[in-house]
């Protein structure tokens, strides 16, 4: 049975699996001292992967009517949080809308009040790594994402925004372990699509099949682990037989659990020249979002780095 404990003092929610394995338990306290939350706490709520629609319903009743629970941030959860429970948010924003997605959990006086962030800190990510003009210079490269969540819906709203035209990746190639969340995605992507971008979907239960479309991907194109493997569940979407393309971009988006991806990745970085990045700037990019949504703080690039700093004293990558 969950159990919910009425807040003494402000506090905000990780809304995840194993959110006690996260840095940010230990980053919290000191990003909330240095951004001025005196008394601030972050609680975790561990929930199972595509749980009950009555447990997303109950954790945002509890957050929308408990006073000093100011609000959260969701991972894993994002798509079914939405689905079971959008009905209890008075405002909820363009991109949760249009994904049916919710990553972050804020009141604005009376409203409870719903965001999807990650089309906004994915991009901040991919920008820290993928030079400017890319994908023109490089016209073959496109992009893989393995994962049909809600990380890879708001990748491929960020590759297909319209300011990024005559810059696009050739083609975005999305593949998932089960057929619904890739009918959603596509359904999706279709009212954002973009002309000269290629959109294939592929239903790959097994690793194998992933390493088959690998070998379809030009040199120099972007290879992301989206599935959560290697986090909150072990493994990889791939097999031990997967080769990189050339001059890839091998992006796993997570920065902590086994991370075999990127343990796969960097057994063949000499060989085939890859350029590897973990997940931490996502994870920065990602909780800086959503803390100043629930408490209302501007956090500007030097208190961004500022707060990097104070993070990286706890990252054991």
């Amino acid at each position: 049975m969950l159990k919910l404990e009425k807040a003494t003092v402000p506090t905000m929610y990780f809304i995840g699996v194993t959110t006690t394995k996260s840095s940010i338990m230990k980053v919290f306290p000191e990003w909330a001292n240095a951004l001025g939350l005196e008394n601030t706490v972050i609680k975790g709520i561990d929930l199972p992967i595509h749980a009950q629609p009555q447990i997303y319903r109950e954790v945002v009743d509890f957050i929308k009517c408990d006073p000093l629970s100011r609000g959260a941030l969701v991972t894993t959860h994002k798509l079914d949080l939405y689905n079971a429970a959008s009905d209890y948010f008075e405002y909820l924003d363009p991109y949760a809308k249009r994904f049916g997605e919710l990553s972050s959990i804020s009141k604005r006086e009376k409203e409870l009040c719903g965001h999807a962030k990650d089309p906004i800190s994915s991009g901040l990510a991919i920008s820290r790594f993928i030079p400017n003009n890319y994908w023109k210079e490089n016209p073959d490269a496109s992009v893989f994402i393995m994962g049909a969540g809600g990380s890879a819906i708001a990748m491929c709203s960020y590759f297909m925004r319209d300011e990024f035209a005559g810059n696009y990746p050739a083609r975005i190639v999305i593949a998932n372990r089960s057929q619904p969340r890739l009918d959603e995605i596509q359904r999706i992507n279709e009212s954002l699509t973009p002309g000269g971008i290629e959109l294939e979907y592929h239903l790959t239960p097994e690793p194998c099949m992933n390493d088959k479309i690998l070998t379809t991907m030009a040199p120099g194109s972007l290879i992301i682990n989206a599935t959560g493997l290697g986090k909150d569940r072990p493994g990889s979407p791939l097999s031990k037989d997967a080769v990189f393309p050339q001059k890839s971009f091998v992006w796993e988006i997570n920065y902590r659990g086994d991370l075999l991806f990127m343990q796969q990745a960097a057994l063949q970085k000499d060989s085939q020249n890859l350029t590897i990045v973990d997940g931490w700037m996502y994870f920065i990019f990602g909780w800086t979002q959503v803390i100043a949504e629930v408490f209302h703080v501007d956090i500007n690039d030097d208190t961004l780095d500022r707060l990097d700093h104070i993070a990286a004293k706890f990252n054991n990558r």
